[in-house]
């Protein structure tokens, strides 16, 4: 019991960190812990890593629209074209050998990180404003066909793609981006949860709701951090985080 403790404490802390700080997939941290440590069946480590990110995403999406940091109108143009294109490139993956998918959220979740540290996000609130409504809203909906096609197609690094494409294509100064990217995810990985514990069946309840908890708290400090901090402290911390999950996660997968 304690090792499932410890093992859930530190995937729950740890994804709901990376979450609330930067709308991190809780998939990319709980599932490789609990399948590694724990030996969850992959398909039921999956499920209990979506249905945490919910509550995780959802609190963080809270908690960055109280503080007006959460473009709503794009936001939900936006999920609507991820959740339908990720239908689509689910079929298409379906098509393809094994071997290409897999690592991919956790090689992105790596180089994000690198990227933020590299090149930190310091675009302001009003360059996004001067954009005309109609070109926001064209760009969002060819962007979550991006989003949408890469993550049914891998199965995953949906919240990195749209920090990602959100920061560096659309012009998202980084606490608008993160505010943006958790609201959609929080959508996402209901569809997800919901369709794993249908077809998958309800998975160990206390390894269940000790995620859940775990990942609600790491994602509510983490997100209160982050809007409070500048962009500057915000860039580094983000950086730092995401590199050194993704690295440890590099390993786990090396080490399989």
């Amino acid at each position: 019991m304690l090792v499932k403790l410890l093992v859930c404490l530190i995937a729950g802390l740890g994804a709901g960190i990376g979450t609330g700080l930067a709308g991190l997939s809780a998939a990319a941290v709980i599932s490789p812990m609990l399948i590694s440590f724990l030996g969850v069946p992959a398909y039921q480590a999956v499920g209990i890593s979506l249905v945490s990110d919910v509550l995780a995403s959802a609190i963080s999406a809270y908690t960055y629209g109280k503080n007006k940091k959460l473009d709503l109108k794009d936001g939900l143009v936006m999920m609507g074209t991820v959740l339908i294109f990720t239908l689509v490139g689910s079929y298409l993956s379906s098509l393809v050998p094994n071997q290409m998918m897999g690592s991919f959220s956790i090689y992105v979740t790596f180089l994000v990180g690198v990227k933020f540290i590299i090149r930190p996000v310091m675009t302001t609130p009003e360059v996004l404003e001067e954009k005309a409504t109609r070109t926001k809203i064209i760009q969002s909906i060819l962007c979550g066909i991006v989003i949408g096609l890469i993550c049914g197609f891998v199965g995953a690094g949906g919240g990195m793609m749209l920090l990602l494409i959100l920061t560096s294509v659309l012009g998202y100064e980084l606490k608008t981006a993160v505010g943006t990217s958790v609201f959609i995810m929080t959508f996402t990985a209901l569809t997800g949860g919901v369709s794993h514990l249908v077809i998958g069946g309800m998975p160990n309840l206390k390894i269940l709701f000790l995620c859940m908890i775990f990942t609600l708290i790491g994602a509510r400090v983490s997100a209160k951090f982050a809007n409070k901090a500048s962009a500057k402290v915000l860039n580094r911390t983000l950086g730092v985080v995401l590199t050194v999950i993704g690295g440890l996660m590099i390993i786990m997968d090396l080490l399989k």
